[in-house]
């Protein structure tokens, strides 16, 4: 199976966004492939305001913008509900 899961967490940098990398980092299965995108680069922040995210840090899971992530911030329950930490179907 190469089928990967593609996780990409929006990050300012901050101790927030610090503590959703290592969340994410320790909930990701063989199967997920993290990318830390960094705010500060224009392009990603345009790409950013495309998907919607108003605020950081987010967390994209397939390409879609996990439910956490809309208004209120990462959680755990609601990241692996979106199949973070679980190979794709």
């Amino acid at each position: 199976m190469n089928a990967k899961r593609r996780i990409e967490v929006f990050s300012a940098g901050c101790p927030a966004c610090r503590e959703t990398v290592d969340l994410v980092n320790r909930m990701a299965c063989p199967s997920c492939e993290v990318s830390v995108l960094d705010m500060n680069d224009p392009q990603v922040a345009e790409r950013a305001r495309e998907m919607g995210i108003r605020s950081v840090p987010a967390v994209v899971i397939d390409g879609r913008l996990a439910d956490c992530c809309a208004g209120r911030g990462p959680d755990e329950a609601t990241l692996r509900s979106a199949g973070l930490g679980r190979p794709p179907e």
